[in-house]
């Protein structure tokens, strides 16, 4: 006999979670099944949360922030493990599991550990060890099953030597040198954490610059970021040939016939849906070749009574996407008169060494669209908060109509860019200009007063560009 819910979610991520709760919110019979032991996905168990915690250990056992800021040299040792600064990165998955599990307990979500299989478009048939099938029906099911770091057929991914991101959480030391193929978010984040620990990091980037979907003034600083302060060597445009492993050492060959030798390869080139094993052609949906799931605008599937969210979709696979996707993919299957959409503001972050994060246009695809705009910048080594915090490289850059000056885009580099970035998602949001900086009281020392000055150094190109005059004064103080 079967157990019947009016929303059955597959996955316990961020996505998962968050629409479970929206479902529950509105009075819905709710079931979550999750296949791994503990909830939160990759975000919470191998990805988003680990890789940041340990970012911050690496930052503090490195003392990377106060380099050249009291005069003082720290080096981490060189017998150093992963277990040294796992600590801190276990208990706040600890931490994390019990928000979410007194989260789902608080909506009187039913919760079952298992794998599930579509048996037919309306159940699915959760298997775990040692007990017997458990049969559950839905009115509507929402599939979160989120995303796996792709393994290329040539790549010889053996969890050691050549390893996938997933992989990092369970390495026994840190390798004296590290090679990591690509230079996207995933790549860059691990090498900066590598780096910062006191590996010889070495980045082969396919594609012609690092995050190459920032704005370029981004992608050019933190390549220089790079090379200054954490020694990493970047080579772009590399084409991997080969990867072999011989006596417990990795080969890589380019391309160009560059061959590097390194202990470990952290192999970052692309993800692939966690679609095989669910039974989805038994509930007749539809996947691609890489295992992701086609939906429509309130993601619905092939079958418009199953949806999905989340990595599992594909572009743009952030948690914080993710979780406005379930709750508007349920909203719509309900038709619950809540959330319609999700914010066409998303805000970009990376937790680089220095962070780096973007909202709104580039300026490059705003000079693509043909648009006619005017940038502003302010640097940290201006700001009292930069000189105070020792950053004095990062920096805030304005994308804005040169007519109106409303605010196009924003991009920025340094210590805390990725909250920092919210004030600009703001004022892109409610379609605000440039003024809103100019106008606005922001405490001081910080580094949020830079806005202002990136507003101000806006406003004085377009009137060196319309006046033709050169030595005006200094933007007011």
């Amino acid at each position: 006999m079967s157990e019947h819910f009016d929303l059955v979610v597959v996955g316990a991520g961020p996505a998962g979670e968050k629409g479970a709760a929206q479902a529950a919110y509105f009075g819905k019979s709710v079931c979550l099944v999750e296949r791994a032991p503990k909830p939160g996905g990759a975000a919470v168990n191998s990805g988003t949360i680990p890789s940041k915690t340990l970012r911050e250990s690496a930052l503090i056992f490195s003392a990377l922030r106060q380099k050249g800021v009291y005069g003082v040299e720290f080096h981490v040792r060189a017998d150093i493990t992963i277990a040294d600064f796992m600590r801190r990165e276990r208990q706040v998955i600890e931490a994390s599991w019990q928000l979410i599990e007194e989260n789902l307990a608080r909506h009187q979500i039913v919760t079952v550990q298992g794998a599930a299989h579509f048996t037919g478009p309306q159940t699915v048939e959760v298997t775990r060890h040692g007990e017997p099938a458990r049969a559950i029906t839905g009115d509507v099911f929402l599939v979160a099953t989120g995303a796996h770091p792709w393994h290329p057929p040539h790549v010889p991914f053996d969890g050691t030597v050549v390893i996938d991101s997933t992989d990092v959480l369970s390495m026994q030391g840190i390798p004296p040198r590290l090679i990591v193929i690509g230079g996207g978010v995933i790549g860059c984040e691990y090498a900066c954490i590598f780096a910062a620990l006191g590996a010889q990091v070495t980045i082969l980037n396919p594609r012609d610059r690092l995050l190459s979907q920032f704005d370029h003034d981004v992608s050019d600083a933190l390549r220089q970021e790079f090379t200054r302060r954490l020694g990493i060597h970047t080579h772009p445009d590399a084409d991997v040939t080969a990867i072999e492993v011989r006596d417990g050492l990795a080969h890589v060959t380019i391309a160009d016939g560059t061959a590097l030798v390194a202990e470990c390869v952290l192999h970052c080139a692309g993800r692939e849906g966690n679609t095989a094993g669910l039974g989805l052609e038994n509930a007749g949906v539809a996947v691609t070749a890489r295992g992701f799931i086609p939906v429509d605008a309130k993601y619905r599937t092939s079958m418009t009574h199953i949806c999905a969210v989340g990595d599992v979709i594909g572009f743009p696979a952030m948690a914080s996407t993710s979780m406005e996707q379930a709750r508007v993919a349920v909203c719509h299957a309900f038709d619950f008169k809540y959330k319609q959409a999700v914010s066409g503001i998303l805000p970009y972050g990376v937790w680089t060494i220095p962070e780096v994060a973007s909202v709104g246009l580039s300026e490059h695809e705003a000079r693509a669209q043909g648009l006619s705009y005017e940038i502003g910048k302010a640097s940290f080594r201006d700001n009292a908060r930069g000189q105070i915090i020792g950053d004095t490289a990062g920096f805030v850059k304005l994308i804005f109509n040169r007519d109106d000056q409303r605010l196009l885009g924003a991009s920025i580099v340094g210590e805390g860019a990725c909250e920092l970035i919210h004030v600009a998602s703001a004022v892109l949001a409610f379609h605000g200009t440039i003024d809103y900086f100019i106008q606005a009281v922001f405490n001081y020392p910080t580094l949020s007063d830079a806005f202002k000055y990136a507003a101000y150094d806006g406003l004085q190109r377009i009137v060196k560009r319309f006046s033709g005059q050169t030595g005006l004064p200094s933007i007011p103080g």
